[in-house]
């Protein structure tokens, strides 16, 4: 899978904004045939940046979620500020 397929968009919401400050995590909508190895490649390819761990989740409303997070010498503030989103 292209790294500019697997994904779709950051998100940023109240909730959100807390885990960048508090967890040093990214949330980002993915394509749905995206598994966790693909999310990580694309983000630490993307965002220069390296992954300790990704979950992902299928919403309700069937999108699915992937919350990155970043080792501890990447702060998800910056990358955020970097994205505009924060």
């Amino acid at each position: 899978m292209d790294i500019n397929e697997i994904i779709t968009f950051p998100l940023m919401t109240e909730s959100a904004s807390v885990m960048v400050e508090r967890d040093n995590k990214l949330i980002f909508i993915v394509n749905l045939k995206a598994g966790k190895t693909d999310v990580k490649r694309a983000v630490e390819t993307l965002y220069e940046v390296k992954v300790k761990k990704v979950n992902l989740l299928i919403t309700p409303q069937g999108v699915k979620k992937a919350f990155v997070k970043l080792t501890p010498e990447f702060k998800a503030s910056d990358v955020a500020i970097k994205l505009g989103i924060l």
